[in-house]
């Protein structure tokens, strides 16, 4: 009888481990393994530590110590002229994004964002956060110069004829800044934002260069005259009036760039000078028309009469 052959078996080839491998998993279970220990500790009580944010991070960012309220925003000292509640105006209108921790990325941006936005802001310089819970806000802010009677009533505007919040200034105050008259047109956008007319833009630069000489020289009103040719298109010149009736012949508004006149600071040192030797911007028989325009000099004549010279 025959014997079955046994059949062979064939060992399938084991693939070698690579070289870095078996030199990792030397390390790691020799002088590497408290580093690996250490690793995994940190992994460990990150997972812990994550875990329980999501389970008390919203009670923590809401505690007092990290919440934001308007109380605890600090800014810029507000001048004379505003009377707005700036930074609770602000704080209203930031909220409506919802509530706002310190621990925020994006608390900073939301802030500067919503500050800039108000009409009374000119710049938001810094924003800056600490704890516990409190923002400081760097503010600059913006200076009317003149009050504007404009179609729908007068209106502040800054130097840069962005138009302002009236409702913060009385009767009486408004009646300390100058009057910017003659102008048919009214704002066309919000409060904060220029009031779209280079009149007026160019009025409120006369005021500005003004200053406190505004009240000095007993001055009443400013007025458009009228446009000239410019190096592009046309420029609005000016005139300003006394209370008395005295006629000033102001020409271009400073910021134009066409050269020809002297510049706002020579016009009102001028007019100073005048009111200085003369006692006031009258003359001895009543009104007087007074010409800024010329380099050389300035040049006044009786507006009544129609009759003068020169004066340096």
């Amino acid at each position: 009888m025959a014997t079955k052959k046994g059949k062979t078996k064939t060992k399938t080839p084991t693939r070698p481990i690579p070289r870095a491998i078996r030199k990792l998993a030397v390390y790691l279970w020799g002088p590497g393994r408290p580093w690996l220990l250490a690793c995994m500790m940190v992994a460990t009580l990150a997972g812990a530590w994550y875990a329980a944010w999501r389970t008390i991070g919203g009670d923590v960012l809401a505690s007092d110590q990290y919440h934001v309220t308007a109380e605890s925003i600090k800014i810029t000292p507000l001048p004379r002229w505003i009377k707005s509640d700036v930074r609770g105006e602000v704080f209203q209108s930031v909220s409506v994004d919802g509530p706002l921790s310190i621990m925020n990325p994006d608390a900073n941006k939301r802030i500067a964002v919503a500050f800039s936005l108000h009409p009374w802001v000119a710049q938001v310089v810094k924003v800056t956060k600490h704890h516990p819970a409190l923002i400081q806000v760097e503010l600059r802010y913006r200076r009317p110069v003149c009050m504007v009677e404009g179609r729908g009533g007068s209106r502040p505007v800054d130097v840069r004829g962005a138009w302002l919040p009236w409702g913060d200034f009385s009767p009486y105050e408004a009646s300390r800044y100058p009057r910017l008259v003659g102008i048919d047109t009214s704002p066309v956008g919000p409060a904060g934002t220029p009031w779209g007319d280079d009149r007026v833009a160019g009025g409120a630069e006369i005021a500005a260069a003004l200053g406190e000489a505004w009240a000095d020289l007993r001055l009443d009103r400013i007025e458009p005259a009228g446009r000239v040719p410019a190096a592009r298109g046309t420029e609005c010149t000016y005139e300003l009036f006394t209370r008395f009736g005295s006629r000033i012949l102001w020409g271009r508004a400073p910021g134009t760039r066409t050269p020809g006149e002297p510049s706002a600071e020579d016009k009102v040192a001028r007019l100073k000078q005048h009111a200085a030797e003369y006692g006031g911007l009258e003359g001895v028989r009543g009104p007087l028309e007074i010409d800024l325009r010329d380099k050389q000099s300035l040049q006044v004549r009786d507006r009544l009469a129609r009759v003068g010279g020169k004066r340096g």
